[in-house]
């Protein structure tokens, strides 16, 4: 804890925070926010939610930050993005440390996840001088055609408890080497991890003498969320978390015809035939099912195994849940750590009851730990449930380290409909080594998912490529790839270099 008390100090987080904030001013009228950690349970620290009030004056300093930050070349604001980034390699550890014990997440995924935080930094630098369009030849004479990419305006970012830092992140290093500016509304669960980032960047900001309202954050609940969906000041809405959320905030910025970036649920699986290598298998589907305790959007829900090597691969898991090593996620020695809160012990007591009541047997059952160094009350078991893929259960996201069992025969396209038969689509994965077997799941008739890997487990992704998913995952695209378009306004132009005015088509108005 010696490092946490360091980092409190140094942010000030030993005392109530404002909960709000446009870059160095802070402020917040709302109700008091308390942080417990799931690791042992203590209260962590406190901080004020913010109001309508709050936001109004957030979104007023926001337009007018706009103006100003449109106007420094892209290149100065990677420069920026670059200096953050470098603030985040000094600071990796206290908050990597501080991610891990918020959320509960291991301390090795907690500087993993400062890590995705520093890489997609050194992407946004490179992209601030790659934000090009195309140029296009016009069928008039002595006329030119391009288009550009200019920025949107406010981005809002609303963002979930499982990556308090990371995915707000991949937002703000593209909003920002795009030009815009950002309101963030974090995870209610973790409000501490927000107030440290934003302080940090603020920083940043306030050496190079950019105008508060660049980067602001509103912390709150779901009455945050709903004001920023519906505020017209505000173009572009980045949602993650889950599907029912994602319908809400579509709906509300729909309704004024504004744009979302949506990240939502996700029931992953991977597909095991009978040409995959074991070892690898088991070590991807284990990571990917018990990761930050079942709580990633990529975590493995489904384990597809043909039949012919159906009893091979159960024994291998069953010895590898047994190696598993659960407790306080900063000893380096354990595995997982607890879930976020009682509400999601309660969601994975649920689904357990659940597949009792359609028929699963359990392979390894789950339970809810107690004893000393479980006393937070969040620590549980991960369980593994051999399954009918129809069962009701089997198509829900349940974010707990619950792994479903399935069998399937014949060919790779019987395991692949089974895969494609869930509502969410956002990673999946086969374990072969049959070159037909993992051309077709890629192939168009293959894998419906936006993320589809070869002999690489659904969980964990490269800051390099477009993150997202299809169905009710949302349909968005962050982080790589040319996901920096969402967060632009595309502009065709014509430029007309004659002293004569033909028109397209070859129309011709003459009016004498």
């Amino acid at each position: 804890m010696k490092d946490l008390n360091q980092l409190f100090n140094k942010y000030g987080l030993n005392k109530l925070s404002h909960g709000c904030s446009t870059g160095s001013e802070w402020f917040s009228s709302g109700e008091k926010i308390e942080s417990y950690s799931p690791v042992n349970g203590k209260l962590i620290g406190e901080i004020s939610s913010g109001s309508k009030n709050d936001f109004d004056h957030i979104v007023k300093v926001s337009k007018k930050a706009f103006k100003e930050f449109r106007e420094i070349p892209a290149p100065k604001r990677g420069e920026l993005v670059r200096q953050f980034g470098n603030k985040l390699r000094e600071e990796k550890e206290l908050l990597g440390t501080l991610v891990s014990y918020e959320m509960g997440k291991s301390y090795q995924e907690g500087l993993g996840e400062v890590q995705e935080m520093i890489d997609i930094c050194d992407f946004a630098v490179g992209l601030s001088r790659q934000l090009h369009g195309l140029t296009m030849h016009s069928e008039r004479p002595t006329h030119r055609m391009y288009e550009q990419y200019h920025p949107l305006g406010i981005v809002g970012i609303i963002s979930a408890f499982n990556f308090p830092v990371a995915v707000w992140s991949w937002n703000v290093a593209l909003s920002w080497v795009c030009g815009n500016v950002t309101i963030w509304k974090p995870s209610e669960k973790t409000p501490l991890c927000s107030i440290v980032c934003q302080k940090i960047i603020a920083e940043v900001l306030k050496e190079n003498n950019i105008p508060e309202g660049v980067s602001c954050i509103i912390n709150g609940d779901y009455k945050i969320g709903e004001m920023l969906s519906q505020s017209k000041d505000i173009p572009l809405i980045s949602a993650t978390g889950s599907t029912r959320m994602g319908k809400i905030v579509a709906e509300k910025v729909g309704a004024r015809l504004g744009k979302t970036l949506l990240e939502l649920g996700g029931n992953n699986a991977i597909i095991v035939t009978p040409e995959a290598d074991l070892k690898m298998t088991i070590m991807g589907s284990v990571f990917g099912a018990v990761g930050t305790c079942g709580q990633r959007c990529t975590s493995t829900r489904r384990l597809i195994v043909h039949e012919k090597i159906y009893n091979k691969v159960k024994d291998a898991l069953i010895k590898a849940y047994n190696q598993i090593k659960i407790g306080d996620p900063l000893d380096t020695n354990n595995h997982v750590g607890p879930l976020i809160d009682k509400l999601a012990v309660e969601s994975y007591q649920n689904a357990i009851s659940q597949v009792n009541k359609e028929g699963g047997h359990w392979l390894v059952e789950g339970e809810v730990l107690s004893g000393d160094q479980y006393k937070s009350g969040c620590y549980v078991k991960p369980a593994i449930a051999e399954v009918d893929h129809s069962l009701k259960i089997v198509h829900q996201e349940t974010f707990a380290p619950i792994l479903y069992l399935i069998k399937y025969s014949g060919e790779i396209q019987n395991a692949i409909e089974i895969q494609n038969e869930v509502d969410q689509g956002l990673s999946s994965a086969i374990m072969t080594n049959n070159l037909m077997e993992a051309e077709t799941f890629l192939s168009p008739w293959g894998s419906d998912c936006g993320i589809a890997n070869v002999n690489i487990g659904t969980s964990g992704a490269e800051i390099g490529g477009a993150f997202g998913g299809e169905k009710d995952t949302g349909g968005g695209r962050e982080s790589g790839s040319d996901a920096w378009k969402v967060y632009m306004r595309r502009q065709t132009n014509t430029i007309n270099f004659s002293s004569e005015l033909p028109l397209a088509q070859g129309i011709k108005f003459d009016i004498g």
